[in-house]
């Protein structure tokens, strides 16, 4: 199985902590299910092109937080998470990405309300193209 994991090798984040969060993104939104077999640790090494040492250790986190198993000689699987866990990780990624988002505002000069204002018309803009895909136009 190929996992649509992509790295970004110039980023600041370590590479076996951007598979986990990935990972944990696929799992908590319900794109890989509880059972799923995950592709061995070489073979995602060799699909990603990073060392067999990077994967093992996003493996043992991702196995030590509870998303996924390994049974010897079967191999790695896809845990049982509960609900609260999956929306935990979705709330974290979400967090995440809106702090960097007002970071890189405030880094640029921007003030807070200047930043208010943007991540309002983004909310806007976002409605707005959701009502029209679901058809819902006043």
């Amino acid at each position: 199985m190929d996992l649509p994991i992509r790295l970004a090798k110039d980023s600041k984040t370590p590479i076996y902590h951007q598979i986990e969060e990935q990972v944990k993104a696929l799992i908590a939104g319900g794109h890989l299910q509880a059972g799923t077999a995950l592709p061995s640790i070489r073979a995602l090494s060799k699909e990603l092109e990073i060392s067999v040492i990077t994967t093992r250790r996003a493996y043992l986190n991702l196995e030590q937080q509870g998303f996924i198993k390994t049974t010897q000689g079967k191999g790695t699987f896809v845990a049982e998470v509960e609900a609260d866990k999956k929306k935990e990780v979705t709330v974290a990624a979400i967090y995440q990405a809106l702090e960097k988002g007002i970071e890189t505002g405030l880094r640029h000069d921007y003030s807070i309300e200047q930043i208010e204002e943007v991540f309002t018309e983004i909310i806007a803009k976002l409605k707005e193209k959701g009502e029209k895909a679901n058809g819902e136009l006043d």
